[in-house]
């Protein structure tokens, strides 16, 4: 029985383009690094190489230590220079970063959706792909009213092994909730990355707002539909709390 609702993050609840989110992502973080005097280049080379390195993760290490590591290495920083930047960019991420929200597409659906979900006794996982640290995943989640402690987990790069697409990642997520495959229902607007959850038979929907299909993959493969229309199909799976209140009766 589904009790468990996966929500993606970017393109998903929050409702814009990755495109556009990384265009003015990149121009802020360029004035993180020229802030602190460092070559702002290079920096974003390190920022990509560290990216790939935690997408690629076998499960060896958390994917901060991942990125830290290849960003250390590419910029020749000393253990201590690493701590400085990672608490600079952890500045950056529970403020400026706001400003990114500016690329975003109003909706009064996530927030309801999220608090009608628990309400109806079900859990409820952040299941972004975790690139970023704790507070820029929060930051994030405040642009739609929502907070961490809204959700079962959030994933982000300081408590996960594995990064989407690989299926890892979902299993990962599994263990830590204590869910089967069968319990739960991944909906993100990505083709490869989310919808690669049903490889583990979790139910899946494509949600098509802001599609990302750069594999081309025939979407008629997957349940679909606009965020309302997750919402609506969401709404119509069984209310947990009056099953169990009928069940309390017997």
């Amino acid at each position: 029985m589904i009790d468990t609702i996966m929500f993606d993050l970017d393109g998903t609840l929050l409702k814009f383009s990755q495109d556009a989110f990384i265009r003015v992502y990149f121009n802020e973080l360029r004035h993180v690094f020229s802030g602190l005097g460092m070559d702002v280049e290079l920096s974003m080379s390190a920022t990509m190489a560290g990216t790939n390195a935690m997408i690629s993760n076998d499960g060896k290490a958390i994917n901060a230590q991942r990125f830290w590591r290849v960003f250390a290495e590419i910029l020749a920083l000393d253990s201590s220079a690493v701590r400085s930047v990672e608490k600079d960019c952890d500045n950056f991420y529970k403020n400026r970063f706001d400003t990114v929200k500016s690329v975003m597409e109003p909706n009064d659906i996530s927030l309801r959706l999220v608090h009608r979900l628990a309400s109806r006794g079900y859990a409820v996982v952040l299941a972004t792909n975790p690139l970023f640290p704790a507070c820029a995943v929060e930051t994030r989640l405040g642009w739609v009213g929502l907070q961490p402690q809204d959700f079962l987990l959030v994933t982000h790069y300081n408590n996960s092994r594995f990064c989407k697409p690989n299926p890892e990642y979902y299993r990962e997520i599994l263990l830590k909730i204590g869910k089967k495959p069968e319990q739960c229902i991944m909906a993100g607007n990505n083709a490869d990355e989310d919808m690669v959850a049903g490889v583990l038979g979790i139910e899946t929907f494509l949600v098509t707002d802001y599609l990302e299909n750069e594999s081309g993959a025939d979407i008629s493969a997957f349940r679909n539909g606009s965020l309302a229309e997750l919402e609506t199909y969401l709404m119509s799976l069984p209310d947990l709390t009056q099953q169990q209140e009928s069940k309390d009766l017997r």
